[in-house]
Order: structure tokens, then C-alpha cells, then sequence
């Protein structure tokens, strides 16, 4: 058995979703950051668990074929980037086969139809978005840059290979500013001191740049200086602007603004509508790689423009409107508030005039389109990292949508949650992942999924009219054959118990009895009522119920 500080000698055969490499000793898989499949390697042994093993890559004896030479000296520290040290074929290779393991193994999809993943044109200086935590060093200087993994430790940095060079520059003005003007540096611990994080943005398409400075406090040492010098050193630069965080908390932005110069926001341009981007607003920090994957949803989606389009977890808004003026109508939900004033207000800005955005989370949304009335032709998902609600899941097939596009950025809950579609009678129609961010270990995907179309036949059975107090000769239909008609026009399962419900109310013959089941008047069921609305209806299609009954619901 493998322990501490062993040394092994080992050949890397397969990698981990977090990008590190996966050899074995003794019959254990160990983990090692930093190496490439193909690698024969010497790891030494840093930590040992009940079934599996960390390791550190110690010497390369034979290179990989993919390995090329890493071009960040902070990649290993720093932790963002856990591919730079392999080309960028073998790269999207990996992301690739990430997301085929995952719909094998976690959703067990065989077959699955992938189409190839959409790379980007750059791997480097792709971010339009920078937060740097501010600390002190151990000699009690200012240092700035990023994490060390699963850490508060800031390594230090001057650049940063994903961000774009102007971002640079404004880091190094502000470096400079701090000297000269002594501001103080939060303490986390202490909750003391003033610089917590620079917070850049900038726009791709129209060059704006944003700085803003995160102060533990409402007024800093040397404000005019600071615009002075960070105009100097980026031109470009269109506002500068204060966020004042004084809450004991990790999340970066507190929410009050103050412009210390120019505008609080940047513009720029993403599939062929402008958006206003302020500090806390929503934007895809790889525009390229967004528009890339925009396409191929709205090439999966197949509006005509004669459809719905619902956009569940819609954001500000950008998936949805970048698809409104292929669709009839576009309706958006998400449950952060400030999020759906940004929607309205983007739709209002690219007079986008057949949008409408709720407030709510996914499933209360869906539930309440359902209720009015709602059938999406197409829905647009979106989720969180944690993926779907089951409930967001039943409440989608239940409207019944022709196609559901699904984005997904972790491939364990998409599979997981196509799992759950394709027992709502979906197929998986392609696949499609999509590289947002290159060198790092996250991964994109796009999926459609499209309802089975399945005809079924209903067999009638004739009863005397006396029967329903009705004149003529009506057509009776078996529980099963009402439970058929409900699944498939309206996407819901009704027990016989509410079908026997719904006709007690309506004075039908039953089929089915109460007392046979053994329950007293006080434990019969109260159907729910769009259960209750769909069994009408299919009373109402074969001939129990007249038009009227509708007046109930």
C-alpha cells in the first residue's frame, strides 16, 4: 500500500474533469496536476485516501506527445489554468471526451449524437472581465492577483494571459496610485483597511473599459490622482467608479456605486444587439465563444418565426433576444430581479418589442405560463451549475415544447438531468460542446432534445344513454384509454383514483370505486387542479362532457 512521500514510477492514462492527470500505484488511482496523458513520469505522494491518491509530478522521464511549453509561469500556483502545459487540440480533445464519459456513464446514453466541439480562435486574452483580490505580503506591501487553489492566499501577479493587455496596464496605474498615495489594504480577517479588489471590464466590439475599485469604505486617499494617473495609462478607459463593500462576506461587489469619473457602464455588442454592461450586470466573459454558442442554440431551437420561445433562467436576457426576431414571441424568467430589469431594459434598448420577462425561479415561472395558458414551441434552459429542479423538468414536459435547447456548464448534472427528460418521453437529438474557456477545466455544452411523436389508438365502448341521462349514443372510453389521451395531449400522469374524481363531481358512472380501494368519503383524493383540467378535457373530447364543463375549471 501506497503512503506519504513514496516516490513511483508511472505512465499518465487518463485525466480529471479538474484537468489533472490519472496514473496508478498499487492498484490506486492517483491524481497529478500538471501532467499530460502519454507522460511517463516519477510522482511522489502527497496524499492518501481511503481509494484513491494525490500525487506531484517529481521528474518527466518520457514527455507526452501533446505536452508543449507552458507559456504562464503562474499557471501551477495560480490554479485557473490546468491546461496550458498541452497543445490546444489536445486540450478540446479531453473536453470532449469529458463530456461523452459523462452521458455514458452518469445518464447511460449510448450512441450519443455529438457533434464536434466548437474551439475557440484564441486561447489567450479571450476574459472581458478581471476581479483581483488585494492583499498584503508578508513584508507588508500591497500584492495583487489571484487565489492559490482552494485557498485565500493571493499570488501575486502583473498578467494574466487570459485578460486582455489593457487590463494590465490599469493594474499597474493602480499599483503605482497605492504607493503614492498610501491608501490602506483590507483585512479580511480584521475586517479592517480600505482596497478589497480591482474589478475590470471591457468591451470587445467597442474598446470601452471600466475600472472599479471595491473599497471597505466610501472614499479613498488620492481620488483625482487616481483618475489622473489611470487615465494616463489607459486611454481607452471610458469610467472609473467606486463599489463600497463593507459586508464581512467573500462576494466581491457590495451594492453601492459612486463614479469617481466618466460613465458607470460600458457598451458592447453581442449577436448583432448592444448591451449596457455595468459592474453587477450579467455578460459571457468569452463574447466570441458566446456568439459561438448563441448560434448553434438558436440553430438547434429552428424557429421560423411563427413560434414561442420560452427562455428559462434567461439572465439579462441575452440567449433569449438573441433568437426574439426569429421567434413570434419571446418570453424570459429568472429569479434575480435586478437581472430582469436588465433584460427589459436590453429588449428596450435593440427595441426588441415581443419580449416579456418574469420574476421567479424556473419552476414557478413554468408553472405559471402553464396556468395561463402557455405552450412554448421551443424552451431555452440555461440553468445554474447545480443544473434543473426535477420539478423544472416535469413542469417542461408538461407544456409540451416540440424542442427543448439545453446549456449546460457542467456535463454530471446534464446528464444526470437528460436522464430525467428522456423518461418524459424526449430523445436526445445532438450534442454539442463548446469551448468558453479555454486552458481552464470548465467546458460548455449545447444539447436538443425533441419530443417522440407517438400516435395512439383509442377503442370505444358503446353504453345506453340512460346510462349519463343523455339522449343518443355516446362513447365511453376505458380508464387507461382517458389516462392515454391526458399523457399525450397535455403531458401529464392521472391515476385512475382522480379520473374517478373528476366524473363523482359530474355526476359520471365510475368505473372505478372508492370502497373497492378501501377509502372512506374523508381520504378521497382532491385531484390537483391542472390534473383536473386535462381529465375534463379528455371527457370533453370523447363525448361525456359537453363544452361547457370548461366553465368549471
Amino acid at each position: 500500500m501506497i503512503k506519504k512521500n513514496d516516490l513511483f514510477e508511472a505512465e499518465i492514462t487518463a485525466m480529471t474533469a479538474e484537468g489533472s492527470g490519472i496514473c496508478r500505484a498499487d492498484g490506486m488511482a492517483v491524481f497529478v496536476p500538471g501532467t499530460a496523458v502519454g507522460d511517463r513520469c516519477v510522482v511522489r505522494v502527497v496524499k492518501v485516501l481511503k481509494k484513491y491518491a494525490f500525487g506531484r509530478l517529481e521528474e518527466l522521464l518520457t514527455p507526452s506527445p501533446d505536452r508543449t511549453t507552458p507559456d504562464c509561469p503562474i499557471a501551477g500556483p495560480c490554479g485557473g489554468c490546468v491546461y496550458r502545459h498541452i497543445t490546444y487540440e489536445a486540450e478540446l480533445k479531453i473536453k470532449t471526451q469529458r463530456v461523452r464519459d459523462a452521458l455514458e456513464r452518469i445518464g447511460g446514453f449510448e450512441n450519443i449524437p455529438m457533434e464536434p466541439i466548437l474551439g475557440a480562435p484564441s486561447r489567450t486574452r479571450y476574459r472581458n472581465k478581471c476581479q483581483l483580490p488585494i492583499g498584503l505580503s508578508k513584508n507588508g506591501e500591497m500584492q495583487m492577483g489571484f487565489y492559490a487553489v482552494n485557498s485565500h492566499r493571493i499570488i501575486d501577479t502583473h498578467t494574466c494571459l487570459l485578460q486582455p493587455e489593457v487590463f494590465d496596464r490599469a493594474a499597474e496605474a493602480f499599483r503605482a496610485w497605492q504607493k503614492l498615495s498610501g491608501e490602506s489594504i483590507y483585512d479580511e480577517a480584521a475586517h479592517s483597511g480600505v482596497l478589497r479588489h480591482l474589478y475590470m471590464r471591457c468591451g470587445e466590439k467597442s474598446g470601452e473599459v471600466l475600472v472599479c475599485i471595491v473599497a471597505n469604505g466610501a472614499k479613498l486617499h488620492g481620488e483625482d490622482l487616481l483618475v489622473k494617473m489611470l487615465r494616463e495609462a489607459v486611454p481607452e478607459i471610458t469610467g472609473i467608479v467606486l463599489n463600497i463593500n463593507r459586508e464581512r462576506t467573500n462576494v466581491v461587489l457590495g451594492r453601492e456605486l459612486r463614479t469617481l469619473w466618466g460613465k458607470p457602464t460600458i457598451r458592447d455588442t453581442l449577436c448583432r444587439l448592444e448591451f449596457e454592461i455595468s459592474p453587477h450586470a450579467f455578460y459571457q466573459v468569452n463574447r466570441t465563444q458566446a456568439e459561438a454558442l448563441y448560434n448553434k442554440a438558436a440553430e438547434y431551437a429552428g424557429l421560423t418565426g411563427a413560434e414561442t420561445l420560452l427562455d428559462l433562467y434567461c439572465g439579462t436576457g441575452t440567449i433569449g433576444l438573441s433568437m426574439a426576431s426569429r421567434a413570434k414571441k419571446l418570453i424570459g424568467a429568472e429569479i434575480i430581479p435586478s437581472a430582469v430589469e436588465n433584460a427589459r431594459k436590453n429588449a428596450a434598448h435593440n427595441h426588441v418589442t415581443n419580449a416579456e420577462f418574469l420574476c421567479g425561479d424556473a419552476k414557478d415561472a413554468a408553472r405559471i405560463l402553464y396556468e395561463r395558458g402557455e405552450r412554448p414551441d421551443v424552451i431555452v434552459i440555461d440553468p445554474p451549475r447545480k443544473g434543473c429542479d426535477a420539478a423544472v423538468i416535469t413542469t417542461i414536459a408538461a407544456m409540451r415544447p416540440t424542442r427543448v435547447v439545453y446549456v449546460s456548464c457542467d456535463p454530471a448534472t446534464l446528464a444526470r438531468d437528460l436522464k430525467q427528460f428522456t423518461a418524459e418521453d424526449y430523445n436526445i437529438e445532438a450534442v454539442t460542446p463548446v469551448d468558453m474557456f479555454p486552458g481552464t477545466a470548465h467546458v460548455e455544452t449545447v444539447c436538443l432534445l425533441t419530443r417522440e411523436k407517438s400516435v395512439k389508438s383509442y377503442a370505444y365502448v358503446d353504453i345506453t344513454p340512460s346510462e349519463l341521462g343523455m339522449g343518443g349514443k355516446v362513447k365511453k372510453p376505458t380508464y387507461k384509454q382517458i389516462q392515454a389521451y391526458v399523457l399525450e395531449t397535455h403531458g401529464l400522469k392521472v391515476s385512475p383514483l382522480y379520473i374517478a374524481n373528476v366524473k363523482d363531481e359530474f355526476g359520471l358512472e365510475k368505473q372505478f370505486s372508492y370502497e373497492d380501494a378501501g377509502m372512506s368519503a374523508k381520504k378521497r383524493p382532491n385531484c390537483p387542479p391542472e390534473k383536473r383540467a386535462a381529465i375534463i378535457d379528455a371527457l370533453i373530447h370523447f363525448g361525456m362532457l359537453d363544452e361547457d364543463a370548461r366553465e368549471t375549471e
